[in-house]
């Protein structure tokens, strides 16, 4: 069933993809878009309440949630903070495209942490800047916190994620420092909780980072492309419906 599934969905986002890419927008009628009658006015938008933004840690230990608790559809998303192409994803139209309908409450995102490229390419920055977003979880900052370090990313092959440049950069976090976060970034406090992280995405079944999941179904990375903001939020509604 689960093979049966995926096909299903690769056939049916392939079908709105062509249209994504041969008008340049997404074909879904949403509310107030005056798909109507051309003759009715469009009503005006009727006001939506602010949806809470809520930051935890999964009872696994090592899935990061946010979003809504309410929110139907979940978007696992596995990332190694040296990795450029997740900086990438978050820095483009497809991270917009995340945070936009996370604060819609439309999805939650939920984050698994890797690591390897440590191994790779030698040091510790992915380490360490795992270990420090999960002390500003601590805070309430994970997901403000997360967007900087992306936004700053150090070249891959740059041990760049250093103690002075994570708390450099949660400098520009309002809230965020602070003698216990301090401490923890130094002291690698959260090492337990890397580790096990690192272990979650190695039996994960992610084949890299970027690796994005859709209600526990990955995205075809020859059908979808997550990159792109209107074609990632198209796939994720079409594989929430199937």
């Amino acid at each position: 069933m689960r093979g049966r599934r995926r096909g299903v969905t690769a056939a049916a986002t392939a079908a709105v993809l062509v249209g994504v890419l041969a008008t340049g927008c997404t074909p879904l009628v949403m509310p107030g878009d005056g798909a109507g009658d051309a003759d009715t006015p469009a009503a005006p938008p009727a006001p939506t309440a602010p949806v809470r933004i809520v930051e935890s840690l999964a009872p696994d230990g090592t899935t990061v949630r946010v979003g809504s608790p309410r929110a139907e559809t979940v978007v696992a998303l596995y990332e190694d903070l040296r990795c450029p192409y997740c900086e990438q994803l978050e820095t483009g139209s497809g991270g917009d495209a995340l945070r936009r309908m996370v604060h819609t409450g439309e999805i939650r995102v939920e984050y698994t942490l890797a690591s390897f490229l440590d191994g790779r390419l030698g040091g510790h920055g992915s380490e360490k800047a795992a270990n420090a977003l999960r002390a500003a979880l601590e805070a309430g900052k994970f997901a403000e916190y997360h967007d900087v370090l992306y936004a700053h990313q150090p070249e891959e092959s740059v041990d760049g994620f250093s103690d002075a440049f994570l708390l450099e950069m949660a400098s520009q976090v309002k809230g965020l420092r602070g003698k216990e976060f301090d401490a923890a970034v130094t002291g690698m406090k959260y090492r337990g909780f890397v580790t096990a992280s690192e272990r979650a995405y190695e039996t994960s079944g992610a084949a890299g980072t970027p690796t994005v999941k859709v209600d526990g179904e990955g995205i075809d990375p020859l059908v979808g492309n997550i990159y792109d903001g209107d074609t990632l939020s198209t796939v994720i509604r079409l594989m929430a419906e199937d």
